[in-house]
């Protein structure tokens, strides 16, 4: 009897290894073996990769545009000219600067007794400015808005046209500043910075910064205000923040767009938010196809390497080859891919400056790369797992094709999987809320949809024994294939679930902006209203037909204490130059008995109808946070000299978009009796009323009347921009999302294919094929598109209500019209994949399939 024969495995060098994983791709290439796992793959980086590129050049031109608001880039503001260090470093290579001085001073418009007079607020502007945005001036009466080309001539001034009004003066009229005596050009429609002097009720004067001097006004102990305003290039912008931030001297401050108007924030924010969304979305729908697409390709490979194990190929040899292929596989995927995303987002970017009438930054290389590291990762975390299984392939694969590999590892390798999803989401989310939550509800519709499969198998087959025909033919493959049909039904369901999510965040999204920025926003704040006048100007305005206003009181003060100890800007210094200049600030302190829908309290208690005992304050939660105060603590503020302290019982969420009147600190009623207060109002005037102001001011002349039509207009030309952006990209996403979700149907029909060619040799006719297949694919998708709507719909909610701090509804009816959706993407994604079993050859399709 002869010795047994043993088998020693065969292990060959890296090199041979790689030369072997080339060659069997050149291979699967030719064959056509690889070319769902390439297409789904190429799909998923054009998805990420476009999405990236789109995200990245809109983010930076919105960030442009909102700079307009400043004048600049950046902006460094004080009662002193700026440090010599701050001021060398606007010099720096790839700057433009310029700089401007403001003061208090009084405006004379006509001479003599019947001469009107005002404190206005005088802007000198030196050449250049502004360096974002532009002034929009009428320069002739009767005449309409237009953009100027710079700033007022030497000689010259324009004048805000509320200021215009407010004085009575006229194009062409000779106005008295100082010693000089300039001739009004224009009237300002809208400036480049008016949504940041959002208080600023002075008659507003700009004049060129030669002509200062000459005005006598800039004295020995004049109160000038200095800006030093920069822009250029993104990179020597950040490096003059940092300079600037860490060499500010006494008094001064830095702006960036961080600290525009809460509105303008939100709404830059918020789009920020949702491109994040959506480039998870294509994470997530490039791991469904990239799954679903590997797993077909590692079958494919099955009975190759049950040869190649029994010529003696080693598992180590067998993982190299594989591994190897997929790298290479996903290099050439993720070039072509990012090659298709830059030519897309050129077309889309060109677009995108036409729509929005605004410079769009030429690409940068961050998405490109983020594209490759996607697609390799993507393939590594869901297409190695299937592939590495291959490894365990048994050598009697040869002679019994029914014995597939058995990997014991199985929870194992979907946890690396999921791993590396969520690795993913974090990195392109932006945002640890929104990641958070896109992972458990994908984790969440999974399970669900796993549980409601399985529950569905087991339906049918109870079944479909009482069904006849191609009905039952098409519902018995949803059993038979158990394991194929729960992946499916959990990929579809979760690709149409993120499609289905994004929807219904854009829809909330531009509903809210629409709302919030309604024609209907006030328009007018009128301030300083003494007591005694409360009612007389409630009667004034509901004399011109204006809705009757609400009028708050408002208190002067500055923070003198915190929990009994005295604090001062310089106690915030670690917290930052927010921090510090709030603390340094005066405070608008007011009374409210009771809140308005735009405030939301998110801690603590805020007062009923019965007064409080003692003082207490409500604080908005971002004030409070960066202050350090909490709930219990007792802040003390200095109001004209007498102390004023409460006690800290509630923090609130404020909706700076309602453009109401605000207050960071609100005390209980009561509690500020006894101190002088005025009162501010803001109302919605009739762009017909014209006179409105001026009426106003003639009969209450120590009124002064805020003309906020130009932040408004600067706003929602903010906002139309950002919703233009988040409509391309959700549609771009959408579009993608689709192409995804087809690749991923279209990557495990060989069985069907297989089935299909086995009905046609035994006579099945095309009919019945058809609607055989239609059967299986309205059952999945009809399962599978319920439950994606019932998570879309619930995680639309927790991501509207966490992430974007947006008023959230159930909408049931478009979780209908989704589910709906579902089901007719999975029949005609599946019958599109399946139409070669009706067109090729019976013969064909099984030799393909089994050769």
């Amino acid at each position: 009897m002869s010795a047994p024969v043993t088998r020693v495995p065969v292990t060959i060098g890296p090199r041979r290894i790689a030369a072997l994983a080339w060659r069997q791709l050149r291979r699967d290439l030719a064959a056509g073996d690889v070319r769902i796992l390439l297409a789904a793959l190429v799909l998923a980086v054009v998805a990420v990769t476009a999405v990236g590129f789109v995200t990245d050049r809109a983010e930076r031109a919105l960030a442009i545009e909102a700079n307009r608001l400043l004048g600049g880039d950046a902006v460094v503001r004080g009662n002193a000219p700026p440090t010599e260090a701050i001021d060398n470093a606007a010099n720096a290579v790839g700057l433009q600067r310029t700089r401007t001085v403001e003061l208090d001073s009084m405006i004379r418009v006509g001479q003599g007794e019947t001469a009107n007079l005002r404190l206005g607020d005088l802007r000198a502007l030196g050449e250049g400015f502004p360096l974002r945005g532009q002034f929009t001036v009428i320069d002739e009466a009767g005449g309409a808005p237009r953009a100027a080309g710079g700033i007022p001539a030497p000689g010259t001034l324009w004048m805000s046209q509320a200021g215009a009004e407010t004085l009575r003066a006229r194009i062409g009229d000779t106005v008295g500043i100082g010693e000089s005596q300039l001739r009004l050009a224009a009237l300002v429609t809208q400036e480049p910075d008016a949504a940041l002097d959002y208080f600023n009720v002075a008659p507003k004067v700009f004049l060129n910064l030669a002509d200062l001097d000459a005005t006598g006004l800039v004295q020995e102990g004049s109160r000038l205000r200095h800006r030093l305003v920069v822009a250029g290039d993104s990179n020597a912008v950040e490096q003059f923040v940092n300079v600037a931030r860490d060499n500010l001297g006494r008094g001064q401050r830095l702006e960036t767009i961080e600290d525009a108007r809460p509105e303008i924030r939100s709404a830059l924010d918020r789009a920020g938010r949702f491109l994040g969304l959506a480039a998870l979305v294509s994470v997530v729908l490039a791991a469904v196809a990239v799954a679903m697409a590997a797993r077909r390709h590692s079958e494919r490979h099955l009975s190759g390497t049950a040869v190649m194990r029994c010529l003696g190929a080693s598992q180590r040899t067998l993982v190299g080859v594989h591994v190897g292929e997929l790298l290479l596989l996903g290099l050439l995927a993720s070039t072509v891919g990012v090659a298709i995303a830059f030519a897309l987002q050129w077309v889309i970017g060109g677009w995108l400056e036409s729509a929005l009438t605004l410079s769009i930054p030429a690409a940068g290389p961050v998405p490109a790369l983020q594209g490759y590291a996607v697609g390799l990762v993507v393939l590594m975390a869901f297409g190695a797992p299937p592939v590495l299984a291959l490894r365990r392939v048994p050598a009697l694969r040869v002679l019994r094709r029914d014995l597939d590999p058995t990997e014991p590892s199985a929870w194992a390798v979907a946890a690396v999987g999921l791993g590396g999803l969520a690795v993913l989401l974090w990195w392109k989310a932006g945002s640890p809320e929104l990641a958070t939550a896109m992972l458990l509800g994908i984790v969440a519709t999974l399970a669900v949809l796993a549980l409601l499969a399985w529950g569905l198998i087991a339906l049918v087959r109870r079944l479909r024994t009482r069904l006849r025909g191609s009905l039952r033919y098409g519902l018995a493959n949803v059993s038979r294939r158990a394991g194929t049909s729960v992946a499916q039904i959990s990929a579809l369901g979760l690709g149409l679930m993120a499609l289905l999510l994004l929807t219904f965040v854009r829809t909330d999204l531009l509903d809210r902006w629409q709302l919030a920025l309604s024609a209907e926003a006030p328009n007018r704040f009128i301030i300083n209203v003494q007591d005694d006048q409360v009612a007389g100007v409630r009667g004034f305005i509901a004399g011109r037909g204006v809705a009757e206003p609400v009028l708050f009181p408002m208190i002067r003060a500055r923070l003198a204490s915190h929990n009994g100890e005295a604090v001062t800007g310089e106690d915030y210094e670690d917290e930052g130059d927010r921090a510090r200049r709030r603390a340094d600030r005066e405070f608008n302190l007011s009374v409210v008995d009771v809140l308005r829908d735009d405030n939301e309290v998110v801690a603590g208690e805020f007062w009923s109808a019965t007064l409080p005992a003692s003082p207490e304050l409500s604080i908005e939660e971002d004030f409070a946070e960066s202050l350090g105060w909490k709930i219990g603590d007792t802040v003390g503020f200095d109001i004209a000299g007498q102390p004023f302290e409460g006690t800290v019982t509630s923090l609130r969420s404020v909706d700076w978009e309602s453009f109401q009147p605000n207050f960071f600190v609100i005390a209980s009623p009561g509690s500020l009796d006894g101190f002088a207060a005025s009162h501010i109002t803001a109302v919605h005037v009739p762009p017909t009323d014209t006179g409105f102001t001026g009426a106003l001011v003639e009969r209450f002349p120590n009124l002064s009347v805020i003309d906020v039509d130009a932040v408004l207009k600067q706003v929602r030309s903010t906002a139309d921009q950002v919703s233009t952006v988040v409509e391309v990209v959700f549609y771009f996403s959408l579009v993608a999302g689709l192409l995804v979700l087809m690749a991923a149907v279209s990557a495990s029909q060989d069985e069907r294919l297989l089935e299909g060619g086995v009905m046609r040799v035994l006579g099945g006719s095309r009919r019945q094929l058809r609607l055989a297949q239609a059967s299986e694919f309205a059952a999945i998708g009809l399962l599978s598109g319920l439950v994606a709507a019932i998570a879309a719909s619930v995680l639309a909610g927790v991501v509207a209500t966490q992430v974007f701090d947006l008023p959230w509804q159930a909408n049931w009816a478009m979780a209908a019209v989704g589910g709906a959706l579902g089901v007719v993407a999975a029949l005609a994604a599946g019958l599109f994949a399946t139409r070669r079993v009706l067109d090729a050859p019976p013969s064909v399709t099984l030799r393909e399939l089994q050769g």
